[in-house]
């Protein structure tokens, strides 16, 4: 028997072109292939009179222990993704430009519905019909909720404009 075994080395030598090409269509990329056929072949050299008198197929059993940390480097990969932020720290949102602008001060202070009609019709641009549609409201509704936030938007921007007494009335 000892004529049958074959050295680890000469093993890696003609068996290394095909362990790559099985690993880039494992992982998808030569770089990870490359990766994968190494960490594999690590943990069988220590073990690879073991691989050869108890698999019967050296082969085989380097392509499943191949598969096998394959899946288990995914696995532990999509677990360490699941969470983007840790829990301890805020993620950074930039700060709103316009947050100390009087318009959107008193935008953002309208109630919802007028808020959402005034930002479809002027932000967005739709029609009175598309903003009913979208809100599930009457074109009327659409109308009354426009001229009501109109109406307080001109108020709140009244109040906020200086006052200039050395101003003409033309």
């Amino acid at each position: 028997m000892p004529g049958e075994l074959i050295d680890f080395a000469d093993f890696v030598r003609t068996s290394l072109p095909g362990l790559l090409r099985y690993g880039h269509a494992l992982t998808g990329n030569p770089h990870d292939a490359a990766d994968l056929v190494q960490t594999v072949l690590e943990k069988i050299g220590s073990r690879w009179s073991y691989v050869q008198h108890k698999t019967g197929d050296p082969m085989a059993y380097i392509r499943r222990s191949m598969a096998n940390a394959h899946i288990s480097r995914w696995r532990r990969t999509k677990r360490e993704s699941l969470v983007a932020d840790l829990p301890d720290t805020q993620p950074y949102s930039p700060a709103d430009p316009f947050e100390h602008e009087p318009l959107w001060q008193a935008l953002r202070a309208l109630p919802p519905r007028q808020r959402a009609v005034m930002v479809l019709r002027y932000y967005e641009g739709l029609s009175e019909a598309e903003i009913a549609d979208s809100l599930g409201v009457s074109q009327g509704t659409v109308k009354s909720q426009a001229s009501k936030a109109m109406a307080s938007l001109r108020t709140k921007l009244a109040l906020l404009e200086p006052k200039d007494e050395g101003r003409e009335a033309g």
